[in-house]
């Protein structure tokens, strides 16, 4: 067959010079690489091998089967369960004898545990919930894959009959059914009576797939998907393709730079108002798809109905916001006030769908807000507890997009109902898996801006801040150092799973920006691309600062004096004024840490605008602490000198000190050489006789952007390594 719809990847080589084990991970990896065949996170491959046993040598069947968590595209062995096979088809007995087995979930949920006394050479990998679907099928090779086609079939009225129509005998069908073991038997059973049939189609899920051959197993998963997808694209475009798609366009898109401006007006404000209980970050998608959706005459029925595959609304909740904006001739301000009553409606909805279907021991209700965002004429804003989640809540909308677009085409798109999906949201192994997952990280959740990131002070706070789990921006007058060091973060920590879009949504941890701090209209600028990128931000670090010394006379020129008022007064009260603007929107407590010096405390010769100008951003931090309170903490770090890695000691500077202090130093000596003796000078003034390195300020603007010292506003914490001509007078 040749593929239209799939990339057929499989290289004979390469998959001849892998062990069984290793040619299972690369099928799974060349599935999970296209999006059209699986989601992120989603769909699961198994293979029956022979190994030895560890304890009598014999050659045993075992099922290497994708574990409980993970992803297909980037899984490797250790992701994988290893099972004895017949230790699996032997639960079988023990799930009959069950005296509850009347009793769907609970008997379904007790068979998880069972798992464990079936492993093989004590792999540690949890197994999935979909083990028993790999284990009764009589394939050696099986794939479960989610791709769109297959599902907008699954999710259709009339499923069924259309998996007939399209598959002939090649393809079985079995109705909903909860991923567990019922369902691989029902499963099993489906193969007993019908040997001939390769493939399964699942009701409002996906399919199934399998060979005694892996090659066979992997091209006739694609087969299917791709014969899906084309019957599915010749009924779409004999209904008019994609100027009849969900009913035909009823709103016109705003030009893209008025969708920007408009998401950038309203997403702090948005986020303050979903992160009500936690704090979450914000991806926009605002591309001609997602545009096609949001713009439709149907998009309000299909976002009420919510997604049909369980993998989807795990993410996306039971349902989408849906916003009856008109973009031609409604304003911001109206937007604001149609969201804010859907987000008020979407609550009681969602407590009223809680109410409806809980049972006795369910879970507490978790978060009323929704997760996915659609407004005509600017696209989707999807939320999750970081950029990587935000981004997979992004693509799993997409996906049931598409599925409800294939599933119009050829039919009428239907849902799960809310009873079946409140049980796959509300399961209590889902629950377990949650609590059983590692506390979050201190500052997780949190966007912070760090301005001056690009060397120094800054450079070293950044990378602090992002260990703990904040999403950083990293901003500087000089956009390369800025975007160097986001760079360095994304490079250690990856952006993150989810298929990445264009412009902020491709971002992941860490983004870089350029800005003026003297200049408001570039300080505005860069808080609206934060806002574009993540939705807001959450606490402000400015680092930047300029020293100019006084000449040899002691005089310092008139505008070289109003460069560094500028930079070092001017500039921080630039940035808190139009931050405040934001922060006020966004209702969210904030934190602001501004640099002084202890240059402010002590009057020493040679620095007169520099220690002056420092001076002012003392009492700056304090000024701003009562104008800017109980919204946002502001306080203030005091370094001393800091050498190592600073833009303010570059090597003439570091020579000029070194002279004017009669240190010994040679023309030709290594730069590295005389910071370290600048340094050390500086250090033997101090009570701790150490050097103030970048990572000891840092250490100060990450205690001051937490909660561990919230009730600290106003304040100035010296970082000086104990100048006692500093202390407090």
């Amino acid at each position: 067959m040749s593929y239209n719809y799939v990339n057929f990847l499989w290289d004979d080589a390469k998959a001849a010079s892998l062990d069984p084990v290793a040619r299972l991970v690369y099928r799974s990896n060349l599935l999970g690489s296209d999006q059209r065949i699986t989601n992120t996170g989603g769909g699961n491959t198994s293979s029956k091998l022979k190994e030895n046993d560890p304890l009598t040598g014999e050659s045993v069947e075992v099922l290497w089967v994708k574990g409980s968590g993970g992803d297909l595209r980037t899984s490797q062995r250790e992701n994988f369960s290893s099972l004895y096979q017949d230790k699996l088809i032997a639960l079988q007995g023990v799930y009959a004898a069950k005296p509850n087995k009347g009793i769907k979930s609970e008997s379904e949920d007790a068979m998880v545990n069972m798992y464990f006394h079936t492993t093989f050479n004590l792999n540690p990998r949890a197994s999935s919930i979909d083990t028993p679907l790999h284990a009764f099928l009589p394939g050696k090779h099986v794939d479960h894959m989610h791709p769109n086609a297959i599902i907008a079939i699954a999710a259709s009225k009339n499923c069924e009959q259309l998996t007939r129509e399209i598959f002939g005998g090649e393809m079985a069908y079995v109705p909903w059914m909860r991923p567990g073991f019922e369902l691989g038997l029902a499963m099993q059973e489906i193969a007993r009576k019908q040997p001939e049939v390769k493939a399964i189609m699942m009701g409002q899920h996906g399919f199934i797939s399998w060979d005694d051959d892996e090659k066979v197993c992997y091209t006739r998963t694609l087969d299917f998907i791709e014969k899906a997808a084309a019957y599915i694209e010749q009924k779409y475009a004999a209904k008019g393709g994609d100027t009849k798609a969900f009913g035909g366009r009823k709103y016109a898109s705003l030009p893209p730079e008025a969708r920007s401006a408009a998401f950038a007006a309203i997403l702090p404000w948005l986020r303050g108002q979903v992160s009500q209980q936690k704090r979450f970050i914000g991806t926009v998608q605002d591309d001609e798809k997602i545009l096609r959706f949001v713009n439709s005459k149907d998009a309000a029925r299909l976002a009420e109905l919510g997604t049909s595959c369980p993998d989807h609304f795990l993410r996306t909740k039971i349902k989408p916001l849906y916003v009856d904006w008109n973009p031609q001739s409604e304003d911001v301000a109206a937007l604001k006030s149609k969201l804010a009553a859907g987000l008020a409606q979407y609550r009681k909805d969602y407590a009223a769908y809680y109410a409806a279907c809980k049972h006795a021991n369910s879970p507490a209700m978790r978060d009323p807000n929704p997760t996915v965002v659609l407004i005509p004429g600017l696209g989707m804003i999807a939320w999750g507890k970081d950029k990587s989640e935000s981004r997979v809540t992004a693509e799993f909308y997409n996906c049931a997009v598409e599925v409800m677009r294939g599933a119009e085409a050829i039919d009428t798109y239907i849902s799960l109902p809310q009873q079946e999906a409140f049980d796959i949201e509300y399961w209590l192994l889902e629950e377990a898996k949650l609590q059983r997952m590692p506390a979050e990280k201190e500052l997780a959740r949190q966007t912070i801006i760090v301005i001056g990131a690009g060397s120094g002070i800054g450079k070293e706070t950044a990378h602090r801040l992002v260990k703990e789990g904040a999403h950083i921006v990293c901003v500087d007058l000089n956009a390369a150092a800025a975007e160097a060091t986001a760079k360095e973060i994304t490079d250690k920590l990856g952006l993150g799973i989810g298929v990445a879009g264009t412009g902020f949504s491709n971002c992941g941890p860490a983004i870089g920006l350029a800005a003026n701090i003297t200049d408001r209209a570039s300080i505005r600028t860069m808080l609206d691309q934060v806002a574009l990128a993540y939705g807001g931000f959450d606490s402000i670090c400015v680092t930047a600062g300029i020293f100019v010394p006084s000449d040899t006379t002691g005089h310092i020129p008139d505008d070289k004096w109003a460069l560094t008022f500028n930079i070092n007064v001017t500039g921080s009260y630039l940035v808190a004024d139009e931050a405040f603007k934001t922060w006020k929107d966004q209702g969210l407590r904030g934190n602001l840490v501004l640099t002084t010096s202890a240059n402010a405390a002590v009057a020493k010769k040679g620095s007169l605008a520099y220690d002056t100008s420092k001076a002012a951003a003392n009492h700056l931090v304090r000024e701003l602490a009562i104008e800017l309170s109980p919204l946002v903490r502001v306080n203030g770090v005091a370094p001393a000198t800091v050498v190592q890695g600073s833009a303010m000691f570059p090597r003439d500077r570091v020579i000029g000190s070194l002279a004017k202090y009669n240190i010994a130093y040679t023309d030709d000596e290594a730069t590295e050489s005389l910071v370290r003796k600048l340094a050390q000078f500086y250090a033997d003034r101090t009570l701790t006789k150490s050097p103030i390195t970048p990572a000891d300020q840092a250490e100060a603007y990450f205690l001051l952007v937490t909660k561990r010292l919230s009730k600290t506003t106003g304040q100035i914490v010296t970082v000086d390594g104990g100048l006692h001509e500093a202390f407090l007078r």
